[in-house]
């Protein structure tokens, strides 16, 4: 069976396999290698996407927040307007006045806290 002088024996070392299917084992081998690693790489992918949509229909759901919140703010605001542009139809210049007088005063003191803040903060 084994002779001295022919050497290496493909039939005899693959257990009776030819050199052929040989090959193809390998081949299927290395196939579904392959295969195992596509399906983690497809896991990990599957699992990306899935926390992709969670994200965005948090995002979704703050955004929407967001919306109501300012229509309820500019609602206030609409109706903020109104009330003074009545008092002003109303008031005459003696009302705009003390508007202006009193619009004046908020930017120098909020002026004062901001000079202030920096100083006190460094």
């Amino acid at each position: 069976m084994y002779s001295r002088g022919r050497g290496y024996d493909p039939e005899r070392a693959g257990g009776g396999l030819n050199a052929s299917e040989m090959n193809a084992n390998i081949m299927e081998q290395q196939n579904n290698e392959k295969i195992a690693a596509l399906g983690d790489q497809v896991a990990r992918l599957k699992g990306l996407t899935i926390d992709i949509g969670n994200e965005v229909r948090e995002q979704n759901s703050l955004l929407d927040q967001m919306g109501d919140s300012f229509g309820n703010t500019g609602d206030l605001l609409s109706g903020s307007l109104r009330r003074i542009g009545t008092m002003l139809e109303s008031g005459g210049p003696k009302h705009m006045c003390y508007m202006v007088g009193f619009i004046v005063f908020v930017m120098v003191f909020l002026y004062w806290v901001m000079t202030h803040k920096g100083q006190s903060g460094a």
